[in-house]
């Protein structure tokens, strides 16, 4: 069986070759045979539907992760292993990166591999694993909106459909994701506070909410399960390139939904809440996620200075 790019980077081909019924399997390459003893192979498909269910919630994020291991599975013709070698994840990462992934794209799949391996070597299914290394991401630029673009924005979005325009209020002044504020329930919700339980992290969290975003609730008391619960991300999604395109702003690809995140958080930061009051705030499991926006407390900068132009 021939089988592309699945070791050792591109323009190599492999061929796998059975020796006996689950006893040996030989990897036959130009260069190099290598040998691979074990009583019981396994490939990553069959790995995931051992093991899915248990290491992932049902949700998006576990949508993501069974397409993620099916393209690796694909990369490597769905071959059986008991050892995964590094020469193998190697050829992976190679592959992934000649398809056009970046960086990030790269680490989140090389992710979700790790914790499915490393399970299969806990129950006894894989017999060595290999080295991970995070693969080094740049930090792009951060796409938040001024006062002035917000309140033109806002009112395209108003003009569209004025539950979107309430959505979009709660959505900038909480930090919450879109799936975090379609997730709120009426018990979660107190008057004061609003707690998400649907987070990316899986930690719960309380945020206190300014007055628009309690007008914006307020408004959307007809709402059965919760405020925002009728509202489909995708509808959303449409009606927000719909209100871009008219205020002139159609051609920034940057500026989507999660933009409202990024503008909460670098409202706090350039008000002068310290970082992790912030990490608090957004509900980042690691406090470098946050520190994106640490470059916009400039304000905490002009003390130093006076301390510059102090003469000896």
């Amino acid at each position: 069986m021939e089988c592309p790019d699945i070791l050792g980077g591109v323009g190599k081909n492999f061929s796998i070759e059975y020796k006996g019924i689950g006893t040996s399997l030989y990897l036959n390459s130009s260069e190099s045979t290598k040998t691979v003893l074990d009583e019981e192979l396994i490939n990553l498909s069959e790995l995931m539907r051992r093991h899915g269910d248990i290491l992932w919630e049902n949700g998006k994020h576990k949508d993501n992760v069974r397409s993620f291991i099916g393209e690796l599975d694909e990369i490597l013709c769905g071959r059986s292993f008991s050892v995964f070698s590094q020469e193998m994840l190697d050829g992976l990462i190679g592959t992934l990166r000649n398809r056009g992934n970046s960086n990030a794209t790269i680490n989140r799949k090389m992710a979700a591999l790790s914790k499915l391996l490393k399970k299969g070597e806990k129950m006894g299914e894989v017999a060595k694993l290999p080295t991970f290394q995070r693969q080094k991401e740049r930090q792009g630029r951060i796409r938040f909106l001024e006062g002035e673009e917000e309140s033109r924005l806002f009112e395209a979005i108003r003009n569209l459909n004025e539950e979107y325009y309430n959505f979009s209020v709660f959505l900038v002044d909480t930090g919450a994701r879109l799936g975090e504020a379609t997730g709120l329930h009426w018990n979660d919700y107190d008057g004061v506070r609003a707690t998400f339980w649907l987070t990316k992290s899986g930690r719960s969290r309380s945020v206190p909410l300014t007055c628009r975003a309690k007008e914006a609730i307020k408004a959307m008391q007809k709402r059965r399960n919760g405020p925002f619960s009728n509202i489909k991300q995708y509808q959303y999604r449409q009606a927000w390139n719909l209100a871009k395109t008219q205020v002139g702003l159609g051609r920034d690809t940057e500026l989507v939904p999660h933009t409202l995140r990024h503008t909460c958080a670098s409202r706090l930061v350039r008000g002068g809440i310290d970082i992790r009051r912030v990490q608090m705030w957004l509900g980042h499991q690691t406090l470098q996620m946050t520190m994106r926006y640490a470059h916009l407390a400039t304000a905490d900068l002009d003390s130093c200075v006076p301390v510059l132009e102090r003469r000896q």
